[in-house]
């Protein structure tokens, strides 16, 4: 295989490299910005470890999105006025974009969501939405917080997510899960005027739900 083909050579519309702070350009955003295309720029990632433990040197992750199909040299003429690695080709953005944050690597240390930042209209959130198991699992730490908390009003799960769980609870709840958990409150509201809330106990063995 060539050196070139190693490298991501072809036509695609999203391709990816790593810049370093100590060779970017001071300007390398507005170098980025003059090609008025969609890229995202990750946290700086600054706590990276190597496998032997030793750190990494402190770097960011770009993801370039274009309108239409570019090549390896193409692209590569815009890295090479960043002082950046090679461009390679990025066959998911959605993949990338959550590896930003390590948010699929529980080993590797987790970057706010937050700091993933979304240029030339790129939209950072439809990219980070949860697939349909961290959405369960989601709404699952959001009910168990209900219960651990007493919740009883949707206002009061409102302005905590509004406030601590803004990247992942917040937009759940603009989006597509107020109706689970409104149920949750409300049937939590009518329970607590018929009798005081007490968990169903379990057999552990069998399952039964136990008297």
């Amino acid at each position: 295989m060539s050196d070139k083909k190693s490298r991501g050579s072809g036509r695609t519309r999203s391709w990816t490299f790593v810049l370093y702070p100590e060779s970017a350009p001071k300007n390398w955003r507005d170098i980025l910005d003059e090609e008025h295309i969609q890229w995202i720029e990750s946290p700086l990632h600054d706590k990276d470890e190597n496998e032997d433990g030793s750190p990494k040197k402190a770097h960011w992750h770009i993801l370039l999105m274009y309108e239409s199909v570019k090549t390896y040299e193409q692209v590569k003429e815009i890295t090479d006025k960043l002082n950046a690695t090679v461009p390679q080709k990025c066959n998911g953005a959605k993949g990338l974009v959550r590896y930003m944050a390590h948010m699929d690597n529980p080993e590797k240390f987790q970057y706010p969501t937050s700091e993933i930042i979304g240029h030339g209209g790129a939209d950072v959130a439809e990219l980070l939405k949860p697939t349909s198991s961290d959405r369960y699992n989601l709404i699952r730490e959001m009910s168990q917080f209900i219960r651990d908390n007493d919740i009883t009003e949707y206002e009061d799960l409102w302005y905590y997510a509004m406030e601590n769980r803004y990247d992942d609870w917040f937009p759940l709840l603009c989006d597509n899960s107020s109706y689970a958990i409104g149920c949750l409150l409300k049937s939590r509201r009518h329970r607590s005027q018929q009798q005081p809330m007490r968990h169903p106990k379990v057999d552990t063995k069998t399952g039964e739900v136990l008297e």
